[in-house]
């Protein structure tokens, strides 16, 4: 008799030829994207400047306003009156505000670092992986980079950011029992209203993502706040509107709002424009995995903690316009009667203007189009007190995670000593969606081709040392190999809940098992 692992091979043989695997599975699968590399997934990146859209959006925008004017001012001053409070709060905080626990105390959270972590949706796990073992896995990735010089990457002259999502260092970090529990860890942070949904937390799925290998002195790579997960689709009726996900904001009661709760989430449309580098599954929380000693100011991240105020706001700031412009105070667009409530009101009609959403680019944010939420990115020379705080210091090993709606960026410059280099590994739960996004990301696995939401082309299937399926296998032969869409789950295990069973079995099916 063949081993389970062993089975769970064959099958993967069959990906490529089955009748029964094409028929039921791959008939859905999309063509690949344009190709491209991370500039192409931000405007400002892109070298375009922001402005109104096309005249449709303001229908939008209308259609979302109409009966809720009143409720909306009113929610928008209140709104106001905590940003002024909690955004002082964060920037004297800084660093300090973000949660941390080590690994090994995962099992036994305190009640303080829930807390936390559920107010600021962000937190960095100290010792996911042993630091001698992320070590190693950069340089495992230093290897395989010098040997394929035709990897992709931005900038092209200098590469920081490379379009690699096989190398065996992601294969190794992603597989990881840690990482993979760590996850779980987190993603049992949310909820769902309702119990019978075909969710679940308790099985991450695997998203290949890229990484980066910022080297001391970059500016190139100098991404400003941002929120992934599409821009112009939170407003949307066939976007984020599928879900009503944030519709008591637009109702005007923002402090209604729960971010963690999943259920809503799974009808979502997140890439309608379909843009390079748009993610088309539920996301949980992005994040990475450090393989550097990376501080501020040293090419690492930074967070806006406020989470559910920071997304009200982004979300509203479109329905409204000051009554008189930044240019007429003395401080500009942080002067403090510019930033006055009084100085606010409703659009006298509903513009074309998005602030910082373009179509098939990620959401951008900044301290002119979004003044109240103090998003002046620090700089060595001029540290300032803002509300984009930086990432603590962090080791090889460690795992840095942030809600989906978290606005974050990176530094401007790098002005460390050595490289700031990441793995990004988002942590995704099991729905239907997602098993059918893994369909085409286990194909662009064994052809060697770009995780399917990125720039298309050959990528990967010329490079020497890419992992096969058998490297895979003998990296985790259960967890990892079921994420990744390559062995069954198993349906029948102890406690699952009915919508988890349920799940697991049409998970199974449209996989192909």
């Amino acid at each position: 008799m063949a081993s389970p692992l062993r089975s769970s091979f064959h099958f993967t043989k069959t990906i490529r030829t089955s009748n029964y695997f094409k028929r039921n599975v791959t008939t859905s699968a999309q063509p690949q994207k344009k190709e491209g590399d991370i500039s192409a997934a931000f405007a400002s990146l892109s070298g375009l400047s922001f402005g109104p859209l096309e005249p449709r959006f303001a229908n939008v925008k209308a259609h979302l306003l109409s009966g809720n004017e009143e409720a909306l001012h009113n929610s928008w001053i209140r709104l106001l009156k905590s940003l002024r409070e909690e955004v002082a709060l964060i920037a004297e905080l800084g660093s300090t505000v973000i949660p941390e626990i080590d690994f090994q105390d995962i099992d036994k959270a305190s009640s303080t670092f829930r807390v936390e972590h559920k107010k600021r949706g962000v937190a960095v796990i100290r010792n996911v992986i042993p630091q001698g073992e992320a070590q190693s896995l950069k340089q495992e990735l230093r290897d395989y980079i010098q040997a394929n010089p035709q990897t992709r990457a931005f900038p092209k002259e200098n590469p920081q950011v490379y379009e690699l999502y096989w190398s065996p260092s992601q294969i190794k970090a992603r597989s990881h029992p840690n990482l993979i529990k760590a996850q779980r860890f987190l993603m049992e942070f949310w909820h769902s209203k309702d119990p019978n949904a075909l969710i679940s937390s308790g099985h991450p799925t695997i998203y290949a993502d890229r990484l980066r290998m910022r080297l001391p002195g970059d500016s190139r790579f100098a991404l400003g706040p941002h929120v992934d997960g599409g821009s112009c689709e939170r407003w949307e009726e066939e976007g984020y509107g599928r879900g009503k996900v944030y519709d008591a904001i637009f109702r005007g009661k923002w402090e209604d709002f729960d971010p963690w709760e999943s259920s809503c989430r799974l009808p979502v449309v997140n890439d309608m424009y379909q843009g390079v580098g748009a993610c088309s599954v539920f996301r949980m929380f992005q994040g990475w995995l450090s393989l550097s000693e990376t501080g501020p100011f040293e090419g690492t991240l930074l967070v806006n903690p406020l989470l559910s105020r920071s997304t009200a706001y982004f979300l509203l700031r479109p329905f409204f316009t000051p009554k008189r412009p930044a240019e007429l105070f003395t401080k500009g667009a942080q002067d403090d009667a510019f930033l006055a409530a009084s100085n606010w009101q409703l659009e006298p009609g509903p513009s074309s203007w998005l602030h910082g959403a373009t179509p098939g680019r990620g959401q951008e944010l900044n301290a002119l189009l979004h003044p109240h939420l103090n998003l002046k990115m620090p700089t060595l020379q001029e540290p300032g007190r803002s509300a984009m705080v930086h990432m603590p210091k962090v080791n090889p090993g460690d795992y840095v995670s942030w809600h989906c709606d978290t606005i974050h960026a990176v530094d401007g410059v790098h002005t460390g000593s050595s490289d700031s280099s990441v793995l990004y590994i988002p942590a995704c739960p099991l729905t239907i969606n997602n098993a059918k996004f893994l369909v085409r990301q286990r194909e662009a696995f064994t052809h060697g081709w770009p995780c399917p939401d990125f720039g298309g082309g050959v990528g990967e299937s010329k490079h020497v040392g890419r992992p096969t399926v058998q490297d895979l296998e003998a990296v985790s032969a259960d967890d990892g190999l079921r994420a990744f869409g390559l062995k069954t789950w198993d349906s029948g295990e102890d406690g699952l809940a009915e919508g988890q069973r349920l799940l697991l079995e049409r998970a199974n099916k449209v996989l192909g098992f």
